[in-house]
């Protein structure tokens, strides 16, 4: 098993600590794993970030740019015909610029849930046509699938240069 380096290493950052109410610990968990993984990204070279390193094809950047998506769709009402898609990034797009849209993305789902006081009400959307999950599931489910690819893309960072931590 290869050592890593300690330049290569980032402090390791507990869970938060977060508030009493249910609300404020959904979203303190969802905000520590949105950080946690616009920081796996931040900063890894090129083509690296890109080249997939499993045979599924999943690769850094193309975690990133899905989650971006989920953001998008679960949050804020955006359509996604193409799922699959999702996981790749284009070829123009920087490190910097797909990292920038994400935090873009939460800080915009983080507006729309400010204004959400009932975890059983429905997620406000845009789009009438679609029932909306509540509040409380679509953030445990964006928990759950930003922790899922987080951890993914622990091991991929580690593959490419050998940074671990969060």
């Amino acid at each position: 098993m290869p050592s890593t380096t300690r330049r290569n290493r980032r402090r390791d950052t507990p869970p938060p600590r977060t508030g009493s109410t249910e609300s404020e610990v959904l979203r303190g968990f969802l905000d520590y794993l949105r950080s946690s993984i616009a920081a796996k990204v931040d900063g890894a070279p090129e083509p690296q970030v890109r080249t997939a390193a499993v045979p599924s094809g999943t690769n850094l950047l193309g975690l990133l740019h899905h989650l971006t998506l989920v953001e998008r769709s679960m949050f804020l009402g955006d359509d996604v015909t193409d799922w699959q898609a999702t996981f790749r990034a284009t070829p123009t797009d920087s490190v910097a610029d797909v990292v920038a849209r994400y935090r873009d993305a939460v800080e915009r789902a983080n507006d729309v849930l400010d204004g959400c006081t009932d975890l059983g009400a429905p997620v406000p959307r845009p789009r009438p046509d679609r029932p909306a999950p509540s509040i409380r599931w679509a953030l445990t489910h964006m928990i759950e699938e930003t922790g899922r690819h987080a951890g993914h893309a622990e091991i991929l960072r580690e593959l490419i240069d050998s940074t671990t931590g969060r």
